[in-house]
């Protein structure tokens, strides 16, 4: 006889919080069933040879041995292989992507995977990667994002550490994924550009040490994998493990990432114009045999996803409930890499004026001779600087507009694009 609301499951859930452990690092092995309750919480449940039916029919594997000699051979099983042959058997928990043409459902598995998202701004990247995002948390995995442009301070459900003006510590990093419920975002703003790679293999082994105690993080998600993982790594100071799961690293192009990061990938999904270039591109990366695979032409909410060594499937992709916020204080005030950075250099090039946040923008702008202003709208360059580096449609359109309507003046385009910049990021002191 229990109190109401007392089973195994409670003790269970006690015990995890007094070990620091995530009910998705255990393993459940009975015979009867009230051991139903604690098995359905845990990752893996297995039942002994001698177990009751109804138990034996709801588990994820049954050993062949009976008692004792059960739970021994399934210890040798964890010992062995960690389970890793029961991988397509534990389908309770797989993150949910989004639906084929056919209704089939698009998934990937929570272990075992290391996956890239890959494809040019406004192609719906960061929506499918919020909602991959967004399922990992609701399933219960501790992830943590390592977030060089600051995308993800909105996120919700996660601890954000480091700003513009402070990079974090390894320490403080480590102290909040010790939390198996907490999740992390590890904002770069204060990590300057060229020493992104740098902080990344510092932090990257601690992770990994964590992994080894506590199978935690669950999820390591690199944002502008190119920063941290540029194709120019010296891999002789940075060594990755030959495998890497719980990955996603996302990126505008695969040939922009390590040949030795992006090798660990088994799971590609691309979005955006010409999707079947990243896959020709990632596949050339790695040696890999191209699959045959013709122009696609990818509606709005769609992508490819290619199981390595499959065949690239069409899919619609489910979005996250999260909107993005729009990083007023970032592109506003903030520190632009300088690839994301605007450069005023005129039809000659003589200049090399650089703006690295929307407030220098306008100020470059008020000043820059009538000729390099012109320059620069006519080619619809302030255009096309708002959509991929600031990720701003709605302003890239309004200034595409002012760009194609301008009829020379200088001035008056400058008013009209300083006008739109204000109305939408500009903030009290």
């Amino acid at each position: 006889m229990l109190p109401s609301g007392i089973n195994k499951a409670a003790g269970l859930k006690a015990a995890l919080e007094e070990m620091k452990v995530s009910p998705h690092n255990v393993v459940a092995v009975g015979d009867a069933e009230n051991d139903h309750a604690f098995m359905n919480i845990s990752e893996c449940s297995v039942a002994v040879a001698n177990a009751l039916p109804s138990l034996k029919d709801r588990v994820d594997f049954v050993t062949e041995g009976s008692r004792g000699d059960g739970v021994i051979e399934l210890i040798d099983k964890l010992i062995a292989s960690d389970l890793s042959e029961l991988d397509e058997k534990l389908k309770r928990e797989n993150i949910h992507v989004g639906k084929a043409e056919d209704d089939v459902e698009i998934s990937i598995k929570p272990y075992g995977t290391s996956a890239l998202l890959a494809g040019t701004s406004g192609g719906g990247k960061s929506t499918l990667a919020t909602g991959i995002i967004e399922r990992i948390a609701e399933a219960g995995y501790q992830f943590c994002i390592i977030d060089p442009e600051g995308d993800y301070e909105n996120f919700d459900g996660a601890v954000i550490l480091g700003d513009a003006d402070r990079a974090p510590s390894i320490d403080e990093i480590q102290s909040i994924l010790e939390q198996p419920n907490q999740n992390l975002i590890i904002n770069l703003l204060g990590v300057g550009l060229h020493d992104r790679p740098k902080f990344f293999a510092e932090l990257l082994p601690a992770l990994l040490e964590l992994r080894s105690r506590t199978g935690r993080p669950h999820w390591i998600i690199v944002d502008e994998a190119h920063h941290l993982l540029p194709a120019s790594l010296n891999t002789a100071a940075f060594t990755l493990p030959q495998q890497l799961n719980g990955l996603m690293m996302i990126t505008v192009h695969p040939d922009h990432v390590a040949p030795a990061a992006v090798s660990l990938v088994n799971t590609l999904l691309t979005v955006g114009q010409a999707p079947e270039n990243n896959i020709k591109l990632f596949c050339e990366t790695v040696g890999d045999k191209v699959p045959e695979l013709s122009p696609q032409k990818l509606e709005k909410g769609q992508a490819l996803i290619w199981y390595r060594g499959g065949t690239p499937q069409r899919f619609h992709f489910t979005p996250g409930h999260t909107e993005r916020r729009r990083h007023v204080r970032k592109y506003a005030e903030g520190q632009l890499g300088e690839d994301k950075s605007f450069y005023f250099k005129g039809k000659e090039g003589k200049l090399n004026l650089r703006a690295q946040n929307l407030i220098l923008f306008t100020q470059i702008a008020e000043g820059v001779d009538d000729d390099t202003w012109l320059y620069h709208l006519h080619e619809g360059d302030y255009s096309q600087w708002f959509r991929e580096a600031i990720k701003d449609n709605s302003l890239a359109e309004e200034v595409e507009e002012i760009e194609k309507n301008a009829n020379g003046s200088a001035s008056d385009s400058r008013q009209a694009i300083k006008a739109a910049i204000e109305e939408r990021y500009t903030l009290p002191a």
